[in-house]
C-alpha cells in the first residue's frame, strides 16, 4: 500500500497530458462519435499504456536503454501537444466570439494544434540532435588584472550523456570547443545519465579538449542519481580537474584568477558531499576575484554574498521545450543569460550543451558557451 501514492502520481501526469490533446484532437472535432473517435481514442489509450510502461522499464529497475528513448521522445511529444492544445483551445474561444460554430470551430482548432505540434517535433528534434550554436558573451570583472584581459573561458554543460548513444555528436562538440581556442575549458555538471561503465565511450572524447590553463568540471544534481564519486573519477582520469567544493588559481601574464568549484545541492544525501563554498575557498588570495562553477542557477545567493565576481551554472536547459521555461522560473531565479546579483556579482546560466530525457529542443536552442573575460 505505500506504493499507492507514487504509482497515482506516476499516472496522473501522463493522464493529465494525454487528456487535454484527446478532447482537442478527438473528442471535440468528432463530437463523440464514429469511426475517427473510436480510432483516435485507442491511439491515444496506446500512447498512454506506452509511455508509462516505457518510463517505468527505461528509468526504474530494469535501466533499458530501449526503452528509455521510447518513454523520454513519447513524453517530449505529448509535452508538446499538450500545449499546443491549451494554446488551440484559447484561440478556441476567439473564434467562438467571432461567430464561427462547432464542428467548424473545433476541426479547425485541432487542425492547427495538429499541424504545430508535428512542425514543433520534428524541428525539436533537429534543434537537440544538432551539434550547438557558438554563442559569445563579454563579461567585465572588476579586478581582474591586464594579463588576464581577453581571457576565454569556454563552457559545456548538461550534455546528459544517456540511452542515446551520442558519441559522434560529443566528438563534433570536441572540435567545436577547441575552435574557440580556450584558455580555460568549464564542464558545469549534468555529465552524464548512468553509469561509468555505459556512458564513459561518450565522456571519453572530452579527454581531447585543449585548454592552456585548466580544464574543470563540477557535479550536477544527475550525477547524484547515479555515482557521482565515479564521474568525479573518470573526469579526472581523462584530464580534467574536478572541483569538488575546491579551488585552483591560474596565472596569465603575471595575474592571477581564483576558479572554484561547488558540489550540487542534491549531493547533500552522499556522505563527504554538498555545497560547501567556505572550504572552496579556503586558502584563496581574498584580493582576487573569483570564478566558481556552480551547477544550479539559485546558488548565487551565496556566491553573492561571498563576495564571488562570476558564477557559471546550467541546469535549466532554457526550458528546453517552450513554455517549460515558465515552470523552471518558478525555481530558479533565472533562465538564461548574463545576470547581475547584487553589487558584486554577476551569474552566467546556459542553456545547456545537449539535452535531457526527449530529445526536443523548441524554443530553446542549445549552446556552447564563450565568456571573454574583460578587466575594468
Amino acid at each position: 500500500m505505500k506504493y499507492v501514492p507514487r504509482v497515482a502520481l506516476f499516472l496522473a501526469i501522463p493522464a493529465i497530458l494525454f487528456i487535454v490533446p484527446w478532447l482537442t484532437l478527438v473528442g471535440a472535432p468528432t463530437d463523440g462519435t464514429g469511426p475517427l473517435f473510436w480510432l483516435g481514442t485507442a491511439v491515444f489509450l496506446l500512447a498512454f499504456a506506452c509511455l508509462s510502461a516505457a518510463m517505468f522499464l527505461g528509468h526504474g529497475p530494469a535501466q533499458s536503454d530501449v526503452a528509455a528513448i521510447v518513454g523520454d521522445t513519447l513524453l517530449g511529444v505529448a509535452w508538446v501537444v499538450f500545449s499546443w492544445s491549451v494554446i488551440g483551445n484559447i484561440a478556441g474561444l476567439g473564434l467562438a466570439v467571432a461567430g464561427v460554430h462547432d464542428p467548424a470551430r473545433s476541426r479547425v482548432v485541432a487542425a492547427g494544434v495538429l499541424a504545430a505540434s508535428i512542425a514543433l517535433v520534428v524541428w525539436g528534434i533537429i534543434e537537440a540532435r544538432r551539434v550547438p550554436r557558438v554563442r559569445t558573451t563579454e563579461v567585465p570583472i572588476p579586478g581582474l588584472g591586464r594579463g588576464l584581459d581577453g581571457l576565454r573561458l569556454v563552457v559545456v554543460t548538461d550534455t546528459h550523456f544517456a540511452a542515446l548513444d551520442r558519441l559522434g555528436w560529443s566528438e563534433r562538440v570536441v572540435d567545436v570547443v577547441n575552435a574557440q581556442r580556450p584558455d580555460i575549458a568549464c564542464h558545469a555538471g549534468d555529465l552524464a545519465d548512468g553509469s561509468v561503465a555505459k556512458r564513459h565511450p561518450q565522456v571519453d572524447p572530452l579527454g581531447k579538449v585543449e585548454a592552456a590553463l585548466g580544464r574543470f568540471y563540477i557535479t550536477g544534481n544527475h550525477e547524484y542519481f547515479g555515482d557521482a564519486q565515479g564521474w568525479i573519477d573518470h573526469m579526472a582520469s581523462i584530464g580534467w580537474t574536478p572541483l569538488h567544493n575546491a579551488h585552483r588559481t591560474v596565472t596569465r601574464g603575471g595575474d592571477r584568477l581564483v576558479i572554484a568549484g561547488i558540489d550540487d545541492p542534491t549531493g547533500v544525501g552522499l556522505p563527504g558531499h554538498g555545497p560547501d563554498l567556505p572550504t572552496a575557498l579556503e586558502g584563496a588570495d581574498p584580493s582576487l576575484p573569483v570564478v566558481l562553477l556552480a551547477h544550479q542557477p539559485k546558488q548565487i545567493a551565496a556566491a553573492a554574498a561571498a563576495g564571488v565576481a562570476l558564477q557559471i551554472s546550467g541546469h535549466t536547459h532554457g526550458g528546453q521545450i517552450w513554455p517549460f521555461h515558465y515552470l523552471v522560473r518558478l525555481d530558479q531565479p533565472v533562465v538564461a543569460g548574463l545576470s547581475r546579483h547584487g553589487e558584486r556579482t554577476q551569474l552566467y546560466t546556459s542553456r545547456g550543451t545537449g539535452f535531457w530525457g526527449p530529445q526536443l529542443r523548441v524554443f530553446a536552442p542549445s549552446e556552447i558557451t564563450v565568456l571573454v573575460l574583460r578587466s575594468v
